[in-house]
């Protein structure tokens, strides 16, 4: 166990408990990327269509993907429900409300085989509908684009991140429903 013995391994793990404090509220950044190095993370995905089948995307713009288009997603926190995770993102990324449908229309694998932080997610895709306005001041720009501004997409673009291009199936087809919406 690379030479460090099991009380030095205790006492780190001490350290950043102390450090975390209570993980429902997320994880101290350092220690995500730790945690996200040593196992997989699970995430919500959301699938968010209007009426004409487009699909709302979100611009990408980071060290670990960007630049390129991806649906709205996050990880859920320790003790949070996926439902509870999907809200926080639409109110996050996007600063509106969906409903969702109870069960995930898709489970997928997501890995970068050259990256260990941030490599392995299981992702839970959900389709969604818009509950509230979006937010017209993250309204995407191509003249001036920014980390986590938003676009409505007729298919999947090209430039959409690498990890995402299992989606492109969902974000072509016409229109998802959500359980809630299939029920009327």
């Amino acid at each position: 166990m690379n030479g460090v013995s099991p009380e030095a391994l205790q006492a780190a793990i001490a350290t950043i408990r102390d450090a975390v404090g209570s993980a429902t509220r997320g994880l101290p950044e350092e220690v995500f990327l730790l945690a996200s190095s040593l196992t997989p993370m699970i995430n919500v995905d959301l699938l968010i269509q209007d009426e004409d089948g487009r699909s709302l995307l979100t611009w990408r713009h980071d060290r670990f993907y960007g630049p390129g288009w991806h649906i709205p997603g996050g990880i859920i926190r320790f003790k949070e429900s996926a439902a509870s995770r999907i809200a926080a993102v639409a109110a996050g990324e996007l600063g509106a409300s969906v409903s969702a449908g109870s069960t995930p229309i898709g489970l997928h694998e997501i890995t970068n085989p050259n990256r260990d932080i941030r490599g392995h997610f299981i992702s839970l895709l959900y389709a969604c509908r818009l509950s509230s306005p979006l937010d017209e001041a993250r309204r995407f720009s191509a003249e001036a684009p920014r980390n986590g501004d938003w676009a409505w997409h007729d298919r999947a673009p090209d430039d959409l991140i690498a990890q995402q291009r299992i989606y492109i199936p969902d974000i072509n087809r016409s229109r998802h429903t959500t359980a809630g919406e299939a029920g009327q």
